[in-house]
C-alpha cells in the first residue's frame, strides 16, 4: 500500500510548503482538494494544474485523489434542483482537473439526509435523497470513465448510507467500474466496525482514509492521532490484506493549533508505517 496524507492536514497554506513537509516526513503522495480559491478551485486551467504537478514531482511525491469540501453545501440531494445540478457541475470540474493532474480518483460527499454539525441544513427523507444520489451518479459515471479518473463515496456524517450494505448495493447498481467507495476508517466507528465494511465493499474500494476515532464521550471532538483512538487497526490492515488492497491510505488528520503543528504530520507518518509494516 502507498502511504499519502490530505492537504487539509497542515496548518501551512503554501503549496510549495506542503509538499515539501510532506516529503521530508516520509510520505509518498498528496490528497489536494477542489476549494472556492486556492491552489485547485472552480476556475483553475490545465496549465494551472501542469505547474502544481510539476512541482509535486520536485519533491517526488504522487498526486493520486483530489478531494473537496463543497459538497457539504451544494450536494446531490438537494431539493432545489439548481443546488443539485451545480453539484453535479463540481464532480466534472473535479474529474477534469483530477485527470490534468494524473490522478487516479476524486473523493465525492454523496450527500445528506441531515447534517448537525452544519446548522439549518436541510433535511431531506431517506428514500429520496437515495434515488437523488443514485441519479446524479449514474449521470456522472459515464464522465468519469471518460476521463478516466474514478469516483470514490465516501462514508461520512451525513445520516445517510449508514451501513455497508447500503454503500454495497448503491455501487452494484451505478455498476460501472469507476464508480466506487472511499471507505473512511474513521468515520464508521461510532456506529460500526471498519473491518466489517472493508470485508462486504471488497474490490469496490477505490482509495482508504485513516484517521482515528475515540468512542468516548463521542462527537466531532472525538477524533485523535492516529492509534490514539479506538480504531482496530490490526484489523483493518488484516481486512485490507484480506481483500488484496494495493492502494493508497490516506491521512485525513486535523492540525492541532499548535507552536509547532507540523509535528502531526511526522507523528501520523510513523504511526502509519507501523500499521502497515513499514518499520
Amino acid at each position: 500500500m502507498k502511504k499519502g496524507i490530505s492537504v487539509w492536514s497542515f496548518a501551512e497554506t503554501e503549496i510549495e510548503k506542503i509538499f515539501a513537509l510532506a516529503s521530508d516526513a516520509g510520505f509518498d503522495g498528496v490528497e489536494l482538494a477542489l476549494a472556492e480559491d486556492g491552489p485547485v478551485n472552480l476556475n483553475s486551467t490545465k496549465e494551472d494544474m501542469e505547474e502544481i504537478k510539476k512541482l509535486a514531482d520536485h519533491y517526488g511525491l504522487e498526486l493520486y485523489s483530489l478531494a473537496s469540501g463543497l459538497y457539504w453545501q451544494t450536494n446531490y440531494t438537494a431539493s432545489n434542483p439548481e443546488v443539485r445540478n451545480k453539484a453535479i457541475a463540481i464532480t466534472k470540474k473535479q474529474l477534469e482537473l483530477a485527470s490534468y493532474l494524473g490522478m487516479q480518483s476524486i473523493l465525492v460527499v454523496p450527500g445528506a439526509v441531515g447534517v448537525e454539525f452544519e446548522p439549518g441544513s436541510e433535511v431531506v427523507p431517506y428514500d429520496v435523497a437515495y434515488d437523488r444520489c443514485k441519479a446524479a451518479l449514474l449521470e456522472l459515471a459515464p464522465v468519469a470513465e471518460e476521463y478516466g479518473v474514478e469516483i470514490g463515496i465516501e462514508n461520512v456524517w451525513n445520516k445517510f448510507l449508514l451501513s455497508p450494505l447500503e454503500m454495497r448495493d448503491l455501487i452494484d447498481s451505478i455498476n460501472s467500474p469507476f464508480v466506487g467507495s472511499y471507505f473512511d476508517v474513521g468515520n464508521v466507528v461510532y456506529c460500526g466496525y471498519p473491518e466489517h465494511w472493508i470485508s462486504i465493499l471488497g474490490k469496490r474500494i477505490k482509495k482508504v482514509h485513516f484517521k482515528d476515532y475515540r468512542k468516548d464521550p463521542g462527537g466531532l471532538n472525538c477524533f485523535v492521532d492516529i492509534l490514539a483512538g479506538d480504531v482496530d487497526y490490526k484489523a483493518v490492515k488484516a481486512g485490507l490484506d484480506a481483500i488484496g488492497y494495493t492502494g493508497w491510505v490516506t491521512a485525513e488528520m486535523l492540525p492541532p493549533y499548535t507552536q509547532y503543528p507540523e509535528t502531526i504530520v511526522y507523528n501520523t507518518s510513523n504511526a502509519m508505517d507501523k500499521i502497515l509494516g513499514r518499520k
